[in-house]
């Protein structure tokens, strides 16, 4: 577990530092202070390497959302905010995160990805109908389709500025907001008011 730990330790210091290309197995081995061809025998290549890194981050990226449910909010625009910056944060707390999101893209982080969407699209379905928000012939695609779209302007965004655009993100609440608002309940796009 302690070599796992170091070299996924290593990776995660070369992806902030260097950026992908610069993260192969023989410099994660090299900063780990661990043989190469010992770092075969935890990871049979780099992917794997990034996936459990991915793992790592979608694991604290779900927990930072976890917080959301408990935080009152009386609008769509309100519940666009919670959850875009708190992963805005996230991203430019840790990029190494960034550069395995939006560079990163191989198939087996592709599923990554698209697991940690639907997980979250999902919760912020049933939290938007459950507070009254969308009305509850909401269909889930509604929320996968907007969460997709946010997480596209997220990848502009980041690959504009190392720290996300933040005028792309502007237009990413207020694009993610207006078709949420589209299946709100009555009252709900004004709540704030």
């Amino acid at each position: 577990m302690a070599r796992v730990k170091a070299i996924l330790d290593a990776a995660d210091e070369i992806l902030a530092e260097s950026g992908y290309e610069a993260a192969t197995l023989k410099a994660i081995g090299e900063r780990a202070g661990i043989p190469t061809p010992s770092v075969y025998h935890y990871f049979k290549d780099r992917y794997q390497v990034d996936a459990a890194i991915i793992r790592r981050h979608s694991d604290a990226l779900l927990g930072v959302l976890d917080g959301v449910d408990g935080v009152e909010f009386r609008s769509i625009s309100d519940v666009v905010g919670l959850v875009f910056d708190p992963i805005v944060e996230y991203f430019r707390a840790h990029p190494s995160c960034v550069q395995l999101w939006f560079s990163g893209r191989h198939e087996a982080l592709s599923v990554q990805f698209q697991d940690f969407d639907d997980q979250v699209a999902e919760r912020l379905w049933r939290l938007g109908i459950g507070r009254g928000l969308l009305r509850v012939d909401t269909p889930l695609l509604v929320m996968r389709l907007a969460f997709e779209a946010g997480g596209r302007l997220f990848d502009v965004a980041f690959q504009q500025d190392p720290n996300g655009d933040e005028r792309t993100m502007t237009e990413a609440k207020r694009m993610v907001t207006a078709y949420l608002e589209t299946y709100a309940e009555k009252g709900a796009v004004n709540r704030a008011d």
